[in-house]
């Protein structure tokens, strides 16, 4: 499945370039705002074993023409057909273009495509553009006893369900 808006094109990662990709973007504004966790580094170093062969899925917004790309976003499986939306990055040079809610919408068709009945995120009340965007999707907060996962990253202070 593809997803196409000018000026960029979605679909799920294929290479070990679309992987490095997907580490450099999300290295580079968790770096700058947090600090990278073991298991973002886990997870970030091995998108096809830690997410794919799981059961999830890794989006790539690419440059037509170039096939670069300039954003991304996981999906996470979890038991019981449960997603986790995560690892949203667009490069700051192409921020501003829709590029996230692109994304955003992208990953929702594709976790129900992969059979998923739950959508739940955790992100930061610093990063406000992104609150913004997952409410205009549907997300709504939660709170953490709604979490359907233990030992949850310590930055996330903003808890959010699709519903």
């Amino acid at each position: 499945m593809s997803y196409a808006a000018a000026p960029v094109e979605v679909s799920s990662i294929a290479s070990q370039s679309d992987a490095e990709a997907f580490y450099a973007l999300n290295e580079e504004w968790i770096s700058r705002l947090f600090t990278l966790e073991d298991e973002d580094r886990a997870v970030l170093g091995d998108p096809f074993g830690r997410i794919v062969a799981t059961g999830g899925d890794v989006l790539a917004a690419r440059e037509p023409g170039s096939g670069g790309v300039v954003g991304c976003i996981a999906l996470l499986a979890y038991p019981d057909d449960v997603f986790e939306l995560a690892k949203m990055a667009v490069a700051p040079a192409t921020q501003g273009r829709g590029i996230g809610r692109l994304l955003v919408a992208a990953a929702i068709d594709r976790a129900r495509a992969l059979g998923g009945t739950r959508l739940f995120l955790g992100t930061n009340a610093k990063l406000a553009p992104a609150i913004h965007l997952y409410e205009d999707a549907g997300f709504v907060r939660i709170t953490r006893d709604r979490l359907p996962v233990t030992d949850y990253y310590a930055r996330a202070d903003v808890l959010m369900e699709l519903m």
